[in-house]
């Protein structure tokens, strides 16, 4: 990275770590960039824990509570190494504020030169060939559209990076940006007119060349999926891999590994088929039949399914004739437009192209349908109008060792998530992580006196029909005492959606639900009302930071047990038990109180915040496991009391 780091040798060779304690001192580096900075022995605990890893080339698993600052205390060891380091996120937003706020900032405080980069997925970058394709295939667009069009087009003229985070006008999901960025299926590589200008190829020129490179766990694991098919790698050779948020990381790599047909590629390969066609190759009218028929097959493959939208096993569509017959249908049609594109492919790239998808789909497609090797779960899932067929591997540990064998770097997988009652087995074998240096840190925040955990008498069964209009009656005075300012999640939408009807007339306070809005327009809205009640699934249990008064209570329906019918899970838990394993002790309950934690970790996220949760579960105490969770959570005082929680919201507004 440079020249030598002042503080490289006495921080990793030598042994020393009092360089360390020196950058985050009262008087350090970061308090003189820090606006009211301060200590946190946990951070430079942890920042010594990471320097003695990348040293000793030891694989490091370390849990930092909220608040710890990991983010620095993993950064600062890495760039003073001055190694080549690979760092993974869990989103994109936890990317762009690395790579915006937090390494600007070290540079500046260490005074340290090295050269970083930011690397998104391809569907993140202004493809210029399609927005130019965009403009020349004026059929059926609405006036919205062709707006975000010119917009994205004026925009075009000016960006350097071609990043569409760059344009927050127009939202990630307009269909503006599917017409003018591309995918893996309609990208022409090398062949593509613009290629020398390509703003993705330009991000990944940077990303081989620069000291520290920030991405994300999707194209982590695209990069393994390159690797094992022998295409290569996507990312350059990295001396350390530091992967944030990583008790994301394995389902991420599960869903990634797969194969995924879904209707929408589909039906995007016979729209892209027709716009070749009326460009040029009008003189093969059987090509247009082709992918029109594709696309109305496909539309009646989805109506197959009925109208609900749903998840299940492979079996539900064997043992269903009609589906079985209109997805040989597909199958049919769909090659039938791959003997014509092959034809029409020597006219153009993009009919070339478009053969190649053609192609790669039937294939892929085959192999989901054929597959019957029991190393892998077949199961579908449908949406309003879409479907997705998937073929998910059954187990990624061992390919995941194999794959961080090859990287022959120093591992650091961090979160505030990672151990079950301080154990982390459950991560360590979701990944095949063996040999590994585990540590964890406790949030530094006063839980006890800025928290109370209020857990009621007389909660129902959790299966009870009633379940949510009953513990709606327990949450209403608690939402009163804390004048709105709530998250209240739910492990379904069944479940959000059923509370948000019974609070719509209940709720003396603004209601916002998941849903009506984009997840960030409604975080904005929530921070701005100050007295909100928030209604939110999955989405809203993690990854999300309101400080302030403005969330000062979390309320939760149950534990968050993922659903036992689901295909995936069900799939893995029938594997472990024939392998005479306890799946629900080996794999949900860890999986559950992960998530929990997670929940949890939404209400107390500054020194200042105060908080109650509420856990609307009877299982807490009621079953033998219960316990687990308890041991998981942060040691907040505990109430059974609803005055105890009026006498906490009343202290906090006459301090």
């Amino acid at each position: 990275m440079g020249k030598k780091s002042q503080y490289s040798n006495s921080v990793l060779f030598s042994g020393s770590m009092i360089s360390l304690e020196i950058i985050f001192s009262t008087d350090g580096a970061l308090s003189k960039m820090i606006p009211g900075y301060q200590p946190r022995s946990a951070q430079i605990e942890m920042a010594q824990t990471v320097a003695s890893a990348i040293d000793g080339q030891q694989n490091l698993i370390a849990e930092a509570g909220t608040g710890t600052g990991k983010t620095f205390a993993y950064l600062i060891p890495a760039i003073l190494s001055e190694k080549k380091v690979i760092i993974s996120t869990g989103t994109k937003n936890l990317q762009d504020q690395l790579f915006n706020n937090d390494l600007p900032l070290i540079r500046k405080a260490l005074k340290v030169p090295f050269t970083a980069a930011l690397l998104k997925g391809r569907s993140n970058y202004l493809c210029k060939y399609r927005l130019k394709d965009a403009f020349d295939y004026i059929r059926g667009y609405s006036k919205e559209e062709a707006i975000a069009l010119a917009k994205i087009n004026t925009w075009a003229q000016a960006t350097r990076i071609g990043d569409i985070a760059e344009m927050p006008d127009i939202a990630e999901g307009d269909p503006a940006w599917q017409r003018t960025t591309s995918t893996v299926d309609n990208c022409l590589g090398q062949e593509c007119p613009n290629y020398d200008d390509c703003f993705l190829v330009k991000a990944r020129r940077r990303a081989q060349e620069c000291d520290l490179l920030v991405i994300n766990h999707h194209l982590l694991c695209a990069d393994w999926s390159i690797k094992e098919s022998g295409f290569g790698e996507l990312l350059p050779a990295a001396e350390i891999v530091i992967v944030d948020e990583a008790h994301q990381l394995a389902d991420t790599a599960s869903n990634f590994l797969g194969i995924t047909i879904s209707s929408k590629r589909l039906t995007d390969l016979a729209n892209d088929t027709r716009q070749e066609y009326f460009k040029d190759a009008t003189d093969m009218p059987a090509l247009r039949s082709a992918s029109e028929d594709l696309e109305n097959d496909v539309k009646e493959l989805r109506l197959a399914f009925g109208v609900d939208a749903k998840r299940g096993e492979w079996q539900d569509i064997i043992n269903n004739p009609k589906i079985i017959n209109r997805l040989d249908k597909v199958k049919t049609q769909l090659q039938s437009l791959t003997d014509q594109l092959e034809l029409a492919s020597v006219k153009t790239k993009g009919l070339e192209s478009c053969f190649k998808r053609a192609d790669d789909l039937l294939q892929q497609l085959t192999i989901i349908l054929d597959d019957n090797s029991g190393n892998w779960i077949r199961w579908y899932e449908t949406y309003k109008k879409t479907f997705t067929f998937s073929r998910t591997p059954l187990d990624i540990a061992s390919d995941f060792r194999h794959f961080m064998q090859q990287y022959q770097a120093t591992w650091i997988f961090t979160s505030a998530t990672l151990s079950v009652a301080h154990n982390f087995d459950h991560f360590a074998n979701s990944l095949g992580l063996t040999n590994t240096c585990n540590k964890s840190w406790d949030s530094p925040f006063d839980y006890p006196n800025q928290s109370l955990f209020y857990h009621p008498k007389g909660l129902p069964q959790p299966n009870s029909p009633n379940f949510i209009p009953d513990i709606i009656e327990f949450a209403l005075p608690v939402l009163q005492a804390s004048r709105g300012r709530a998250f209240f999640l739910f492990t379904s939408h069944r479940a959000l959606k059923q509370a948000a009807e019974i609070l719509e007339y209940q709720l003396d306070y603004p209601l916002l639900i998941q849903g009506s809005y984009p997840k960030m327009q409604l975080l904005e809205q929530f921070k701005k009302l100050g007295n909100a009640v928030l209604l939110g699934t999955s989405s809203f249990w993690e990854g999300i930071d309101v400080r302030g008064e403005a969330l000062s209570c979390v309320i939760i329906d149950k534990l968050p047990f993922a659903s036992p019918g689901d295909p995936v899970l069900k799939a893995r838990l029938d594997a472990m038990t024939q392998q005479g394993r306890n799946p629900f002790f080996e794999h949900q309950l860890p999986a559950a109180i992960t998530a929990l934690r997670q929940g949890i970790g939404r209400l107390i996220r500054d020194v200042n915040d105060r908080g109650v949760l509420m856990i609307c579960d009877r299982r807490l105490l009621k079953n033998s496991y219960g316990q687990l969770f308890l041991d998981s959570v942060p040691a907040m005082k505990r109430t059974r009391d609803i005055d105890d929680v009026r006498d906490f919201f009343q202290s906090q507004t006459t301090e």
